[in-house]
């Protein structure tokens, strides 16, 4: 479930040395498939991903709709490297200091859930301030069963150089995950480093009251197998 990590540089890096690591490819590529089938039925020229990462979702989106204008942004400077390596155009910096309109803006895979509740309503202003009138925003959201059953727990995963511990715990709507990665150097020995990540959950009517747009649509997402749904994904009208 994790996708991006936090609001600082340092940990979107940190979260660039092990995105391979804790990618999901199945469940990554069928969240991708919903958006490119809910963009086939939009009419848009312009789009703009919010948290692009590294740039995996544009690069397919460039693919199935090549007239479109698409940019990406993300706040690690590692990440959007990666995505201009992939040929999207992508910049770091924050979407409120973006210049430009676009008739879509998405945020895929967790971005919304990194927000804490008090930063909603200055995301969505921005938001607002970058569609074109009658623009859409389209993102997901975890649910709560998704928090708690698919997210928290401790594992460990590893390759032939890195070394990664998660520990993590969901209470009163705050997911919290410490990642411990063990990094081999050129001597034998290993580097350690630590972060935090947290994320948020936000109720569809906290979206919708602080969002300022008209709520379109809310779609129940089964990503992991279970019998309840662990993502939404909404859609927001300016």
């Amino acid at each position: 479930m994790l996708r991006k990590m936090a609001n600082t540089t340092e940990s979107l890096d940190l979260y660039a040395k092990v995105e391979d690591l804790l990618e999901n490819t199945e469940a990554i590529e069928t969240l991708y498939g919903i958006y490119y089938e809910i963009l086939n039925q939009l009419t848009f020229h312009s789009l703009l991903d919010v948290g692009c990462g590294s740039g995996a979702y544009l690069a397919q989106l460039q693919q199935h709709f090549p007239a479109v204008k698409a940019k990406g942004i993300d706040l690690s400077s590692v990440m959007v490297d990666r995505a201009k390596e992939k040929g999207v155009d992508a910049e770091a910096v924050d979407l409120c200091d973006l210049d430009g309109k676009y008739d879509v803006i998405t945020a895929v895979f967790d971005m919304m859930n990194y927000l804490p509740p008090e930063a909603l309503g200055g995301f969505f202003s921005c938001v607002n301030e970058h569609l074109n009138d009658g623009g859409y925003f389209i993102f997901d959201v975890n649910t709560l069963y998704g928090f708690e059953n698919v997210a928290v727990g401790a594992y460990i995963i590893e390759d032939e150089r890195r070394f990664l511990a998660i520990d993590s715990d969901f209470e009163e709507r705050v997911y919290q995950a410490e990642f411990s990665l063990f990094e081999k150097q050129e001597n034998g020995c290993y580097e350690r480093s630590t972060q935090m990540v947290r994320q948020f959950y936000h109720s569809i009517e906290d979206l919708i009251q602080k969002s300022g747009m008209k709520p379109i649509s809310t779609e129940e997402i089964f990503l992991y197998g279970f019998d309840k749904a662990d993502k939404l994904i909404v859609i927001f009208r300016k």
